[in-house]
């Protein structure tokens, strides 16, 4: 039987954690500043990101007026870290991230490999716009790697794939490679993350003294377009 005591306790309680809410959206809907943005370290870049999955698998993400955030941050932007994405519809960053406008860099391509482009945009970001890491995510079930598994021909696509072809060269596999091998599409998927990764790692002298500064992170990841969770590969 639900008393009166009972019920003001569950009351208080659901009061006390909706509050605990409020409070915690209006920290994190508050938009990055260049102060604390140098104040964050790499860690707790990726702190953030991975806090704010988890809110996005459970169903809590936080609900901020973005109209504010974009009055916030039309003189000037300090997000805390990019993202190399797919141009997949079901993987956005900001959305699988929980994070708002102003808080990340998005560079979105078929297949999220990097090229000088990227990497170029990349030193944009973190040198001179100062972004404490950089996650160069995958999803499963790629469209892109399916078709660079199946070596798809298409206009100018055959060009992109092509930037993928070289994961599937690296994996050691049996008969004709085909996407219909799911366990292989998977495998080629994470490669090119880690690729892409030492890619970033090494192809930029920007990135490399930056790393080695401790001044940033890079590092992969894959989402679960099922789940929508994500899991870091390092």
């Amino acid at each position: 039987m639900l008393t009166r005591r009972n019920a003001l306790k569950t009351a208080l309680v659901a009061c006390s954690t909706l509050a605990a809410e409020q409070a915690l959206a209006q920290k994190f809907c508050a938009v990055q500043t260049p102060k604390s943005q140098v104040e964050i370290t790499p860690d707790q870049a990726l702190n953030l990101l991975r806090e704010g999955n988890e809110r996005f698998i459970a169903g809590r993400p936080l609900n901020c007026d973005l109209l504010p955030q974009v009055r916030a941050t039309s003189e000037k932007q300090a997000p805390f870290a990019a993202v190399v994405g797919c141009i997949d519809s079901r993987v956005p960053p900001e959305l699988v991230f929980d994070q708002h406008i102003g808080d990340i860099f998005a560079a979105r391509i078929a297949g999220n490999f990097v090229n000088d482009d990227i990497i170029g945009s990349l030193e944009f970001a973190t040198q001179l716009a100062g972004a404490k890491a950089i996650v160069v995510l995958g999803h499963g079930g790629c469209g892109a790697v399916k078709g660079a598994v199946d070596d798809a021909r298409l206009g100018l696509l055959s060009g992109v794939l092509a930037q993928i072809r070289p994961s599937l060269a690296k994996l050691q596999y049996q008969g004709v490679p085909s996407s219909s091998n799911t366990e292989l599409v998977q495998r080629v998927a994470e490669q090119n993350v880690r690729d892409a990764v030492a890619r970033l790692n090494t192809r930029s002298e920007v990135l490399t003294k930056l790393v080695r500064a401790d001044q940033l992170k890079i590092v992969g990841a894959m989402h679960d377009i099922e789940t929508g969770k994500i899991r870091w590969l390092s």
